[in-house]
């Protein structure tokens, strides 16, 4: 069997959903499960309701659930027929009605929890999988919609939580594995699960993935295909370098640092439970299905390039903590991990010397309260509006010089802190985020002139032209 979760953009609309059908279909014969996310910018719509519900203002926060139902039964009624429809309308309702009951209730109280944000934006998931199983079975596919609540259990760390994967792979066995037995196609939500208790919880934002490998893995998948709506992983973004090639195929490790450091086709913690079931991972293009897109697997192939490909991670924090006399001191590091830890806010890089301590986070609204906390400790100032630049290839092992190779690319640049990965697979930098661009730009063409034709694909304008 193999899973095929569908992103936001591929179930955008009825016309999405159709081609979904269409994808889908051609793999009958091996025994799809299929994961969608809610249509696109659903998930941000609905928690803009929220937070107007918790600020009180119920008629705006309706007005905005109006708004979602009104576009969820313009695509349905796109999709199915008048009869179908019908039937599938008065379900519809009942879910937008329970989301409305919500938002008065949140309203009233004038409080958003995170337990009760997890259950307003839940609906997303919820609504999209019921409509595309029905499209399914409008369209004869022998489809059935599968709660994902009844199958991914989670801990209660409600925005973020985390799967109980012995207790999710059971239900998974109890739940899923039978319609797969009996030729059905099992279409769920991603992004959503519910504790022991039933209480609805969210697996971060672009969970949906992490959801097809919770899946794959627990049902011993042959492959994951994470279908969105671009052609797989790129050297680096095409937004910022008109040159960004297509990545024919990458490891696992590779992957995964591209993933955390800022490429956005993957969530971070997708390819955990892939890895340690060693299950192949597919990112491939629902608006150009025919494109072979990109193969994840635990060993990429040989490459004579150094490096995969260059990622950029923007707004980010330098925090740096200076202790004159305290620096060596026994437990002074820990003690400043500590405060980190006490907000949680994870740490990407970390610089040391002798009398200072530099360290990067993404920017949140926690960095006052961080800086007050570790001013306790020693002197500490921050500074915003950086990025860090991560190169990434296994081949940096073995090749003498990349360092200075990566700086000679961009000898005008005024860059913060350097770091290599535990790993020694990739090089990292922090710079002024105004200079991602043309250092992007700089080491693409330094280090992608000569693209290895096995392990890259053309330029995306070249590829445009084969469609």
């Amino acid at each position: 069997m193999i899973v095929m979760k569908f992103g936001g953009t591929s179930v955008e609309d009825s016309k999405a959903i159709d081609r979904v059908v269409k994808i889908v279909r051609e793999r009958l014969e091996q025994s799809p499960v299929v994961v969608v996310s809610a249509m696109a910018k659903v998930t941000d719509q609905l928690l803009a309701t929220g937070r107007a519900a918790g600020e009180g203002e119920r008629e705006k926060a309706l007005d905005l659930s109006r708004a979602l139902r009104e576009r969820h039964y313009a695509a349905a009624s796109e999709l199915l027929s008048t009869g179908v429809f019908t039937d599938f309308h008065s379900e519809l309702e009942a879910d937008f009605d329970s989301l409305d009951e919500l938002l008065r209730g949140i309203a009233a109280v004038g409080e958003l929890t995170p337990r009760t944000m997890d259950n307003v934006v839940s609906f997303g998931e919820r609504i999209s999988s019921k409509m595309v199983a029905a499209a399914f079975s409008a369209r004869g596919l022998n489809a059935s919609h599968v709660d994902s609540r009844d199958c991914i259990v989670t801990d209660n760390t409600h925005g973020k939580a985390l799967p109980q994967f012995d207790d999710t792979n059971t239900k998974l066995q109890k739940v899923v594995r039978p319609l797969l037995e009996h030729k059905r196609v099992p279409i769920m939500g991603g992004f959503i699960g519910s504790t022991k208790e039933g209480v609805t919880t969210t697996i971060g934002r672009g969970g949906s993935d992490f959801t097809a490998a919770i899946v794959g893995a627990g049902l011993g998948a042959e492959r994951i295909e994470i279908w969105t709506d671009v052609d797989g992983m790129m050297t680096t973004d095409p937004g910022l370098c008109k040159d960004a090639r297509r990545i024919k195929h990458i490891s696992f490790e590779e992957a995964a640092e591209l993933a955390y450091f800022g490429a956005k086709v993957l969530h971070p913690a997708t390819l955990l439970p892939a890895i340690q079931k060693n299950i192949p991972v597919y990112v491939l293009n629902s608006r150009n299905a025919r494109n072979e897109g990109t193969r994840i697997t635990a060993r990429g192939p040989k490459c004579r390039n150094a490096f995969k490909a260059i990622a950029a991670k923007k707004r980010i924090t330098i925090v740096d903590v200076v202790a004159t006399r305290m620096l060596m001191a026994h437990g002074f590091l820990k003690a400043i991990f500590e405060v980190f830890d006490k907000h949680k806010c994870p740490v990407d890089m970390v610089s040391t010397s002798e009398v200072s301590v530099s360290l990067t986070v993404d920017s949140n609204e926690s960095i006052p309260a961080i800086a007050a906390d570790l001013q306790k400790l020693a002197d500490v100032k921050y500074e915003g509006r950086k990025a860090i630049v991560c190169l990434v290839g296994e081949n940096i092992r073995g090749t003498r010089g990349i360092a200075a190779k990566v700086f000679g690319a961009i000898p005008e640049m005024n860059v913060r802190m350097i770091s290599q990965g535990a790993s020694e697979i990739n090089i990292s930098f922090v710079i002024e985020e105004d200079d991602v661009p043309e250092a992007i730009q700089s080491l693409h063409k330094a280090f992608f002139s000569d693209p290895d034709p096995e392990v890259f694909g053309e330029p995306l304008a070249a590829e445009a032209v084969k469609r």
